[in-house]
């Protein structure tokens, strides 16, 4: 095979080139190493207190985390906690009274203010009004450094972190008659915390429990605070994660957020419907009445008939009639004469081959009844086949 000067530099000056692009790309390449934050998955995409528990688990905690409370379900323990997430105004009057009967045996509860909303500012919740605090409509931000000397902080280290703002979307409270144990905040402005006393436990009452999401536990300034906030039953029972109390539900979830969904189908739906319906038109005039002219030239025609001698050819009008069906019906009977014809037409109707005789044989003149029979019997017999 013989190769030319030509192809072998063309080849050759391909090669270069290739060489040359992959010079300059390996010179001009540079690993970078990139950040992103992905969605959370599985628990962490639904439960906002998935961080908390893990943190508690990793410090030699027993934490656990549910929906709803089920005090009938869960029991709790004498120095178990319960952090309820949720607005208190969402627990029943049964769950009330469950949870002050236990933080009377020595429970440490946490709970926070409702949300003020629009029209309902003097709405409280039972909770709250069985521990003698009443909500303020203030939303005040608080810095904070270090969290509050609530509790004896020695297992936190809240030093050297900076300053960072809290309670932004909570609603502050203020206290009648009571003596808190520890307390943030003053009368004027209201309270954005308090430990309050109850029987022999403790109940921590907050504006706001946004600083122990996933997403703020990342912080050191509220997990520390986080931390003082357990310290009454640290490492002495079972800290109860409560994060949907109040689940709104199904049929308001799937209005909320399944609209894109079941919004096509009742389209989807009611065009159908649209389809099978009755299309109303113009109104349909209303039907004649019924014209009896016709039926009176009938019988007055065959009356003229009959008063003339011409009742033989009312008979004959009937009997072709009578013979038109059987050729349709029974064509073999139809050919054939006499009794043989009858006895074909006796088998097929039943009646009797005498009557059936009978009644094709013209009628005698001017025999009324014989007339009136024998046309009864070919109409009888018509309908028969």
């Amino acid at each position: 095979m013989r190769v030319s000067g030509r192809n072998v530099a063309l080849v050759a000056l391909g090669l270069l080139l290739v060489a040359g692009v992959a010079a300059w790309w390996t010179y001009n390449y540079e690993y970078v190493e990139t950040e992103r934050t992905l969605r959370p998955r599985g628990e962490a995409s639904y439960n906002p207190l998935y961080a908390l528990k893990l943190a508690l688990q990793a410090s030699g905690v027993d934490a656990r985390s549910r929906q709803r409370l089920q005090l009938d379900e869960v029991p709790l323990g004498e120095r178990d906690t319960v952090l309820v997430l949720s607005d208190p105004r969402t627990l029943s009057p049964a769950d009330v009274d469950g949870l002050l009967d236990w933080v009377e045996s020595g429970g440490h509860l946490l709970v926070r203010t409702p949300r003020l909303e629009r029209g309902a500012a003097t709405r409280t919740a039972a909770l709250l009004d069985a521990l003698r605090l009443r909500t303020l409509p203030k939303h005040e931000c608080m810095p904070v450094a270090r969290p509050p000397a609530a509790v004896n902080a020695k297992d936190t280290d809240g030093a050297g972190v900076p300053a960072r703002l809290m309670f932004c979307g909570g609603t502050r409270f203020t206290m009648l008659a009571v003596e808190p144990l520890h307390a943030w905040g003053d009368l004027d402005s209201g309270y954005a915390y308090a430990r309050l006393a109850h029987g022999e436990g403790t109940v921590d009452v907050l504006a706001d429990f946004g600083f122990l999401t996933n997403g703020s536990l990342e912080q050191p300034t509220f997990a520390a605070l986080a931390r003082q906030l357990l310290q009454p039953g640290w490492k002495r029972g079972t800290v109860h994660l409560v994060y949907a109390a109040d689940m709104p539900p199904l049929w308001r979830l799937l209005l909320e957020h399944a609209w894109m969904a079941w919004l096509p189908a009742l389209l989807a739906l009611v065009a159908w419907l649209w389809l099978r319906t009755q299309r109303f038109g113009p109104a349909v005039p209303p039907p004649e009445p019924a014209r009896r002219a016709l039926l009176e030239h009938v019988q007055a025609s065959g009356e003229h008939l009959w008063r003339y001698g011409r009742a033989s050819a009312l008979y004959a009008a009937v009997r072709e009639a009578f013979m038109a069906r059987l050729r349709r019906r029974d064509p073999l009977a139809a050919a054939l004469d006499g009794r043989a014809q009858a006895e074909a037409i006796a088998h097929r109707t039943g009646a009797p081959v005498a009557d059936i005789e009978r009644a094709l044989q013209t009628p005698r003149p001017n025999d009324g009844a014989d007339f009136r029979n024998r046309i009864a019997r070919l109409l009888q017999l018509r309908q028969q086949l």
